[in-house]
């Protein structure tokens, strides 16, 4: 905890931002949502292999949503960013034509879940693609304007892109139109990272309105310990599974939390443990050798059978092509998880309760948004525990909040303020 809050008080000074591994992005957001916002707007939520469009009706209290969920075809994704930005394009013009509002220049809100350095709220510079990407050429672009040309060369298509902002923020303003008391975003998904509430005077050079007293800061958290903060937390398995990824030596704090890479370094201790004969009975097989055969569900699914009951843990060892597996293995694969699971749990709730201290709001909502969050059976609980434990004495009230589509709604929500 001491550590990352040296690392975000050096992300939110532009002297000391370049050699901070959390980077503190300014989001530009600086409204709330107030739950009086009104009329349509369309979100376009990209993070991962699957996008989405959304058509939102904004009504004070009350919201309408359709979406559809479009994939990225794997050439796509390591491809040009040209062909990226046209195959969103494509995909806009078939969601907004099937809708019925491909002429009516709605607003748009962008939401764009990868590292971005904001210039403004609808500029925004791609410092390096994460989660799978790779599209060179648009690093150091402007994605906004990569996809207005992508938008105009369509020819077809009639949108006002009037914001881009992070998962994060996006999962913040969701919860905050419902509960007003909320502070923070966090994701806890296939990637990791947090936004929070931060005042004006905090964010040393801020060239927004500084007559407001607050805006949002996008941490990029999932990139602590790329300076070698957390190798006194970090052990061999860890360090096999980041040499092995698409970015070693990034994102370390992420590889240690997120869902990405859990169900390998499960995956690795198993190898280790069929290894030293101690479970399995020592049976290697093809399946559990190769890398990426033990996806993060598995840690769900394990852990999701009551104590002494393991139904489930032998389906998901089926799956990897155990068959005849003891009570007593299950019981070790069950722990091999948990303890995965916990550190994993752990990291995210010393990470959230260094930002709630730096707040020092008595009384504050979390929203969190994300597959691991909200498919773990025991994630939400490890963490209240933990948050309790690491916050400051004089902070009474802590809330974990389940997002409801943030990237979605909360990409209305800021494309509405500003409307």
């Amino acid at each position: 905890m001491a550590k990352l809050r040296t690392e975000i008080d050096k992300g939110l000074n532009p002297k000391t931002k370049p050699s901070s591994s959390v980077k503190c992005f300014t989001t530009y957001v600086q409204d709330l949502p107030s739950g009086e916002e009104n009329g349509k707007f369309l979100a376009l939520d990209l993070g991962g292999t699957n996008f989405r469009v959304l058509l939102i009706t904004l009504n004070g209290r009350h919201f309408d949503m359709q979406s559809k969920i479009y994939v990225i075809p794997q050439d796509v994704m390591v491809g040009t960013s040209k062909n990226l930005f046209n195959h969103i394009a494509e995909c806009l013009a078939d969601f907004t034509t099937e809708h019925k509002v491909s002429k009516d220049n709605l607003p748009l809100g962008f939401t764009f879940s990868f590292p971005l350095k904001q210039e403004g709220l609808s500029r925004g510079i791609l410092q390096r693609w994460t989660k799978g990407f790779n599209c060179p050429e648009a690093i150091g672009e402007d994605v906004v304007e990569l996809l207005r040309e992508a938008i105009h060369s369509h020819g077809n298509l009639h949108i006002d892109i009037m914001a881009i902002l992070n998962d994060t923020t996006g999962t913040l303003m969701s919860c905050a139109w419902k509960n007003h008391n909320t502070k923070i975003g966090v994701i806890l998904g296939t990637g990791t990272n947090a936004c929070y509430v931060e005042k004006i005077e905090n964010v040393i050079d801020f060239d927004g309105d500084k007559s407001k007293p607050i805006v949002l800061i996008n941490t990029e958290w999932g990139a602590f310990g790329d300076n070698g903060e957390l190798d006194f937390i970090r052990t061999q398995f860890d360090k096999e599974v980041d040499s092995h990824s698409i970015n070693p030596g990034s994102q370390i704090h992420e590889k240690l939390i997120s869902g990405m890479y859990l169900g390998e370094i499960v995956r690795l201790l198993l190898v280790k443990f069929i290894s030293e004969n101690l479970i399995l009975e020592g049976k290697l097989n093809e399946q559990i050798q190769q890398r990426g055969t033990v996806p993060s569900e598995f840690l769900s699914v394990v852990e999701s059978d009551k104590r002494g009951c393991f139904k489930e843990c032998k389906k998901a060892l089926a799956k990897i092509g155990y068959t005849q597996v003891s009570d007593e293995d299950c019981n070790s694969i069950r722990f091999v998880c948990e303890c995965v699971s916990r550190r994993a749990a752990h990291l995210a709730s010393a990470a959230l309760a260094t930002l709630i201290n730096k707040m020092g709001y008595s009384s504050l909502t979390i929203g969190v948004d994300g597959s691991l969050y909200r498919y773990h059976p025991h994630f939400h609980d490890l963490m209240v525990q933990k948050i309790s434990q690491l916050i400051d004495d004089k902070i009474m009230n802590v809330n974990l909040m389940l997002s409801e589509d943030g990237s979605g709604r909360g990409a209305a929500l800021v494309a509405a303020s500003l409307y």
